[in-house]
């Protein structure tokens, strides 16, 4: 089984020529509109565009903060871009540019998908990615969090009404 990439040259390296070419199209977007603080790493076999641990070591799964990704799968390529997951209205705005531009859009949540670089209105790209800087990118994941507390209180209410589901009922009298 092959090893993931551990480095962005590893990555890089492991693509084709038309895949990389592609990526690094998209990723010098990415690098020329990412606002200040954010690092470029690997994280979960893509390149990550993520808050250090240093600035937000508090994150849900101890992994660095991700704001944008760049990954290759098999009929595809795929850059995600979470600030359109976490505003809504970022997200219609997205579309409607993307829809204007000319182009098909094949996205998901936050994930657009395409087969190259041409593919995206980079200009629109550029601009969600310049959208957020670092500080109001860890304030809106932070406001996103429920307390500790309040995850608990939800985890026992929601196991008190899963019992409550699963006792048989009383039998209707006539």
């Amino acid at each position: 089984m092959p090893t993931r990439p551990t480095t962005v040259q590893e990555f890089m390296n492991s693509l084709s020529d038309d895949r990389r070419s592609a990526i690094e199209t998209v990723r010098k977007v990415i690098v020329d509109n990412l606002p200040r603080g954010y690092e470029e790493s690997m994280g979960m076999g893509m390149l990550m565009y993520s808050v250090p641990l240093s600035v937000c070591p508090d994150t849900y799964n101890g992994h660095p903060l991700c704001y944008a990704a760049l990954s290759s799968h098999k009929s595809y390529m795929s850059i995600h871009l979470m600030p359109l997951y976490a505003d809504k209205k970022a997200e219609q705005r997205f579309r409607s540019q993307f829809k204007a531009s000319g182009k098909k859009l094949d996205m998901g949540k936050a994930c657009v998908h395409f087969k190259a670089a041409d593919d995206l209105p980079l200009d629109v790209i550029g601009g969600v990615i310049a959208s957020i800087p670092m500080d109001k990118w860890v304030s809106v994941y932070r406001s996103s969090r429920k307390p500790a507390s309040s995850r608990a209180k939800s985890a026992a209410r929601g196991t008190r009404a899963a019992k409550a589901r699963a006792r048989p009922r009383a039998e209707k009298r006539s």
